[in-house]
């Protein structure tokens, strides 16, 4: 009955199981198991889905899209300089070599073409290694680590290795394999400071990531891997490593059927290129960096802004050659020659050069190193050109058929009245204008050739009354002269008594020597962006001066080289036909030289500058001259260049068209006067501001060109001191109304 009961009651309450025993009872039950996985399954994929849904792909960083702005010689080739904080210059998938492309790929990512943008099975194995010992990994695919060149950091976090898991997934449908690859190329460290493949093929091998062969292109991807220790010109003995990885790289090449195993066994290890200098700023190239900016900014080009973020590709208009013989002509004829007084250490020197026909600045001369003196002479407009900017009145003179207070007509023969501290008269009497000429020198009556030879001031600035100053002004603006050059209204205009820089008047000189034809000067021949082309403003020639009257300038700027009592005789040395003018700013603070060949246009100054406040200061026996002219120094400079400049260029002459009387060639005579001439009473109320010709021969007694000073330069200031001042930061104040120099001063040529 019992054992019935038992039964019964067993089969009545369900058959329960037997409790575990023993180490059974540690062990879940399918259904725990399956509860749990499916859990973390869940977890697991709401995690994914909300960390998709959470983590957007964001901006890029900014070290990620800045690049250098690269500078180019006008060869388009040559580099000149690089401008800004990350070396990197983008290029486009297609300008990479394709054995390069199929390298990288070996070395980072066989499958990247083939599979998603994540490796889980990378990944774990990354972590697998890292935590066993076997080196740090990073199991990433090329777009996980684009993505962390772009958009993240190089942080070993887990919070940027999960945004970074993320961002590749969205990355990846968002942009193609091609897209990737490149941005990947352009934002990878390669060693050198050299961020792309781009800037790592300049810095390995000198040449473009189109041009790189098999050999250079498996070494630029085994740097991926170690760029710093795998360069061989900084660790040599890290090459046993180096070439194995390279061997990897190859090998993996031809598994993947990129290379032949024929082309794999005759590829050799590549000479790796030794480490340059980065094209800095230093010497002429930040001068160069400066104007060009400023010109492409000035032309809406690119503005300074945009520039500032990087990636254009700028070809100047400097032709190397020609810069380097600028350089050295400074060097030997300025620099060299610097002497131990208190005014060599004020010695500045600046220059421009442009090819007349093209408008193209063939070279800058800045100062002797930007890094030492960052203020660039060549573009500086705050010191006057002194007599430099005599042939622009005569080019207005004979523009405008002007004529002389008397009614005669303004030619290259027309005599003036030479007399030194003579009053400027107009319509109405004298406009309270008397200049200097140089060393106080009366001449006598003169005629206007003879008056440029010399660098007569009462002549110019009574010429600039009878023409009309602003018609002056006019001409200088036709001949190139920038509209923000203030030129004042007075008389003093004509001995350059405002402030103007040596690029300024080189335009004026390349637009004389184009025959009166103006092309505006330029700075750049191309710009790209992104392989892209950017529109230039358009340079048309444009006859702005006509070419009788521009011819008519040249043959009188030839006598000033040719004459026998011309103050750029110096001009002779260039071995070329030249047409120039000297000129010195009042006191000796500036000494010019302007001249050009049928071929060439070129200004040099030499401008006296405290190097601690930037105040201009006097040149009183710098160079070991009492004062430093025109026709000295600068001169010797111009000359100097310019027979280097043109070595090898056939020698032609000037093509003139000229119709305005010229005065006869009869050389001059040696002796100054010092009295009123006899041909012509002093001024009372209304003086003559030229005579006739006279009947009888010319006077045999004409001033010399004096190459400097007799004696000590004057201790005391003139007394009749011009109300003009010139500031040395700001430029002119006040107006030219009086004194002996004015504007212009005394200096003359």
């Amino acid at each position: 009955m019992s054992d019935v009961q038992y039964g019964a009651a067993g089969g009545g309450s369900g058959g329960d199981r037997p409790r575990r025993t023993g180490w059974r009872r540690l062990v879940p039950s399918w259904r725990v198991v399956t509860g749990t996985v499916l859990a973390v399954l869940v977890l697991l994929l709401g995690g994914f889905f909300l960390g998709y849904a959470l983590v957007s792909i964001p901006d890029p960083n900014a070290a990620a899209v800045a690049q250098s702005n690269v500078y180019y010689y006008a060869d388009g080739k040559t580099e000149l300089a690089r401008d800004g904080a990350v070396n990197r210059q983008n290029v486009s998938l297609s300008e990479v070599a394709e054995t390069a492309q199929h390298a990288v790929l070996s070395a980072e990512d066989r499958n990247f073409y083939h599979e998603s943008a994540v490796s889980p099975k990378a990944m774990l194995r990354a972590a697998w290694n890292t935590a066993t010992g076997k080196g740090r990994q990073s199991g990433s695919t090329i777009t996980q680590q684009y993505v962390k060149n772009y958009y993240l950091n190089q942080n070993q976090t887990a919070s940027r290795k999960v945004k970074e898991f993320f961002i590749a997934i969205k990355l990846d449908r968002n942009e193609s394999k091609d897209q990737i690859l490149e941005g990947y190329l352009n934002t990878s460290y390669f060693g050198r400071n050299a961020y792309g493949i781009q800037a790592a093929s300049q810095a390995y091998f000198d040449k473009n990531a189109a041009q790189l062969t098999t050999a250079e292109g498996a070494y630029i991807a085994t740097l991926l891997n170690a760029p710093s220790e795998y360069d061989l010109a900084a660790h040599p003995e890290n090459a046993p490593a180096a070439k194995a990885r390279w061997n990897y790289v190859l090998d993996g090449m031809v598994k993947e059927g990129w290379l032949t195993a024929s082309e794999r066994n005759a590829t050799q290890f590549p000479a790796i290129g030794k480490p340059k200098p980065v094209a800095s700023k230093a010497g002429q190239r930040g001068y160069i960096i400066e104007a060009v900016n400023q010109y492409l900014d000035e032309n809406h080009i690119v503005d300074s802004d945009s520039l500032r973020l990087g990636g254009y590709r700028i070809v100047t208009s400097i032709q190397k050659p020609k810069e380097d013989a600028f350089v050295t002509a400074a060097q030997n004829d300025i620099y060299a020659k610097l002497g131990d007084t208190a005014a060599d250490k004020y010695v500045r020197a600046g220059g421009a050069s442009i090819d007349p026909a093209t408008g193209d600045v063939v070279a800058l001369y800045g100062g002797i190193d930007y890094t030492k003196q960052y203020v660039s002479s060549a573009t500086n407009g705050t010191y006057p050109p002194g007599s430099t900017f005599k042939p622009v009145v005569l080019a207005a003179a004979l523009q405008h058929h002007s004529q002389t207070q008397d009614g005669e007509d303004i030619t290259p023969s027309t005599v003036y009245d030479g007399e030194n501290k003579r009053p400027v008269v107009g319509p109405d009497g004298p406009v309270g204008y008397a200049p200097e000429n140089e060393d106080n020198r009366t001449f006598g009556r003169i005629n206007v050739t003879e008056a440029m030879d010399q660098s007569v001031n009462a002549v110019y600035a009574q010429m600039a009354q009878d023409v009309g100053t602003q018609k002056v002004i006019d001409t200088a603006h036709e001949l190139g002269m920038p509209d923000d050059v203030k030129i004042p209204t007075t008389p003093a205009m004509a001995l350059g008594s405002f402030g103007a820089s040596p690029l300024d008047m080189a335009q004026i000189y390349a637009t004389l020597a184009n025959h009166g034809k103006q092309v505006p000067y330029t700075l750049v021949l191309k710009v790209t962006k992104d392989g892209n082309d950017l529109t230039l403003p358009k340079r048309e020639p444009k006859q702005t001066v006509p070419r009788d009257t521009a011819d008519t300038v040249t043959s009188v700027l030839r006598s000033v080289v040719e004459g026998p009592k011309g103050t750029a005789r110096v001009a002779q040395d260039s071995d070329w036909p030249s047409a120039a003018k000297t000129g010195t700013a009042e006191n000796d603070i500036a000494a010019w030289f302007a001249g050009y060949t049928p071929k060439l246009a070129s200004v040099v100054a030499v401008l006296g500058m405290n190097p601690d406040t930037g105040k201009q200061e006097k040149l009183y026996h710098a160079l070991h001259q009492d004062r430093i002219n025109g026709g000295g120094p600068p001169g010797q400079v111009w000359a100097d260049y310019t027979a280097a400049a043109l070595r090898g260029v056939p020698v032609q002459d000037f093509d003139l068209d000229v119709s305005k009387d010229l005065p006869p060639t009869s050389p001059a005579s040696d002796e100054p006067t010092t009295d009123t001439p006899t041909t012509s009473q002093p001024p009372t109320s209304l003086p003559p501001t030229s005579t006739r010709p006279p009947t009888s021969s010319p006077p045999t007694t004409e001033p010399t060109t004096p190459t400097g000073p007799t004696s000590e330069p004057p201790t005391t200031e003139p007394t009749g001191e011009p109300t003009q001042t010139f500031d040395p930061l700001g430029g002119l104040t006040g107006a030219a109304t009086g004194g002996p120099g004015g504007g212009g001063g005394p200096g003359g040529g």
